[in-house]
């Protein structure tokens, strides 16, 4: 039984993935809080995310009728709030949330994701 292939683990991996990619980009956005026009972006909600990539393939176009998919970005820039002066939209209160949502999720799915190894130990009695 490998781990990877199981579901559960495969999960694990894309959550964490995610966590990754989102606090590289919430740190940038910190990191340019006091650079003018700078927008502050997120990555797509993992939800999101793991749909797009459940199917496994992407889409593709068999017949002259198919409807063409429409990829959705990964990091986006944030329009909607309040722009300083300079028109930055970084509000480091709100980045700040973000980072410790991000750090909760990344905990919590490796806690998961240990326990459930743990479990595949005490049943091969190691």
């Amino acid at each position: 039984m490998n781990a990877p292939q199981l579901s559960l683990f495969s999960l694990a991996e894309k959550r964490l993935a995610w966590t990754d990619q989102r606090q590289a980009l919430l740190a940038e956005n910190i990191a340019n809080a006091d650079t003018p026009s700078w927008r502050a972006r997120d990555v797509a909600p993992f939800a999101s995310v793991l749909a797009q990539r459940s199917s496994g393939l992407a889409l593709q176009s068999t017949a002259p009728r198919h409807l063409p998919g429409t990829p959705a970005p990964g990091a986006s820039a944030r329009r909607s709030g309040e722009h300083a002066p300079d028109g930055n939209s970084v509000r480091l209160d709100v980045e700040l949330s973000k980072v410790a949502d991000t750090e909760s999720a990344h905990e919590l799915t490796t806690d998961i994701y240990m326990k459930y190894l743990g479990f595949f130990r005490t049943a091969l009695g190691k």
